[in-house]
């Protein structure tokens, strides 16, 4: 018997998946996460915009091309919002939502729509890890802030965090080159009352290099700084989700902290890491958004020099408080979005000319034409004309390349 679990949306979910695939293979299943011919599809869907929404939907009609006859599973955030959608699919036999994903293997033959209510953080099979160099390692789900503009509280729940004694088990069994610590909010990270920076301490004795998933600026402190720096190969890359560099508009957005305190915060990390890289989030247009305030974002980013921003218009999400206000016109969101995206460039092209002659770790991941590609500790993509793909490379950068810089084994 032969199982695809396709994932949608972000790195959680995929953590997620991998948990499947794992129970699957316990199960004797041949397990694959690429779609193709198979008995059974577990579909795992994101519902972080509407377009997202929309891709999960079309995901039943693809994999049926594959097999007509096959058994269809729906979980993930769009199922959690809208079940009866995918229900009333032909080929769905079960639908479930984001809690609890690994209980979905001792369901395989239950139909209908099944929710999971947990308070406490549940998991039953650690992730497998079809990908050698890196391994994402999800330690919190849910999220309790409930921004304006966001949908993801709605479904996935509140904060709930993950043993770290799991944590520390499962990077021991993937044995990654690189662990990437990811959660839906992971600063609210709290395990019986170990925070966040208590989870780094654990992870202290870690061999393989550690970076972080998104991040809010109110975790950024001096002792948390601190015990990144203890850690045995710390990533000193750091996304900061900002949305907004107007205090009206995060104000508005229900987002708790100012400009001033963000700036502050990038001010105290680069104190501690001045080569680091710090990336961020940018929602343009969103439905308060003026002239100034959208010049006040323009403003935040240029002071904080970022190497990157993930920008994005914003479409209301049905359901949250920001759905209520009216939104601005395309045409002024397209507008925004060509002046951030020039913005973004100029940064991005700044950032990596700043590291051009100095030399990093790159971790080879893949292959790109006649490239051996990785990422720096910074988060800088580097292409190499090597054949070598396994270990960590110095790594000399000579030049801007593509969409980071080429690079020389030294």
């Amino acid at each position: 018997m032969k199982a695809v679990v396709f994932t949608l949306g972000c790195k959680v979910n995929s953590c997620e998946s991998a948990s499947l695939m794992t129970g699957l293979k316990n199960l004797g299943f041949e397990v694959s996460e690429e779609l193709g011919f198979a008995d059974l599809y577990i579909i795992n869907t994101c519902a972080v915009t509407a377009e997202a929404e929309k891709k999960s939907r079309q995901t039943i009609s693809r994999v049926k091309k594959f097999n007509q006859n096959a058994k269809i599973i729906v979980t993930g955030c769009a199922s959690q919002k809208s079940p009866q959608d995918f229900l009333k699919k032909e080929g769905v036999t079960l639908v479930t939502g984001t809690n609890s994903k690994d209980r979905i293997i001792d369901c395989l033959e239950k139909v209908g729509n099944i929710v999971w209510d947990e308070s406490e953080y549940y998991e039953k099979y650690l992730p497998t890890n079809p990908e050698k160099t890196r391994a994402y390692i999800k330690v919190q789900d849910g999220c309790n802030n409930f921004c304006s503009y966001c949908i993801i509280p709605y479904l996935r729940g509140r904060s709930r965090s993950r043993n770290p004694e799991r944590v520390l088990e499962e990077i021991r069994a993937l044995s990654p080159i690189e662990a990437v610590i990811t959660g839906i909010n992971l600063s609210a990270y709290n395990y019986q009352n170990i925070g966040l920076k208590g989870l780094i301490d654990k992870l202290s004795g870690v061999d393989c290099r550690i970076r972080l998933g998104s991040l809010e600026v109110g975790v950024i402190t001096e002792e948390f700084l601190m015990a990144l720096k203890n850690l045995k190969n710390f990533a000193p890359h750091f996304h900061l989700s900002l949305q907004s560099g107007s205090n009206a508009v995060l104000k508005s957005m229900n987002r708790r902290y100012t400009r001033e305190e963000f700036l502050s915060r990038c001010e105290l990390i680069r104190k501690h890491f001045p080569d680091c890289a710090i990336t961020t989030d940018v929602i343009v247009g969103y439905s308060t958004e003026t002239e100034q305030d959208f010049l006040d974002s323009i403003d935040l980013c240029k002071r904080v020099e970022f190497a990157d921003i993930h920008c994005f218009p914003y479409s209301k999400r049905e359901g949250t408080v920001g759905a209520k206000l009216k939104e601005l016109p395309h045409s002024v969101k397209d507008e925004r979005m060509s002046v951030i995206l020039a913005l973004k460039k100029q940064l991005k092209d700044n950032f990596i000319n700043k590291n051009l002659g100095k030399v990093f770790e790159v971790i080879p991941e893949d292959k790109e034409g006649d490239f051996t590609v990785g990422y720096t500790e910074n988060y800088i993509k580097v292409y190499l004309q090597s054949d070598d793909e396994s270990g960590v490379l110095k790594v000399k950068l000579l030049k801007a390349f593509e969409d980071g810089a080429q690079g020389e084994i030294v």
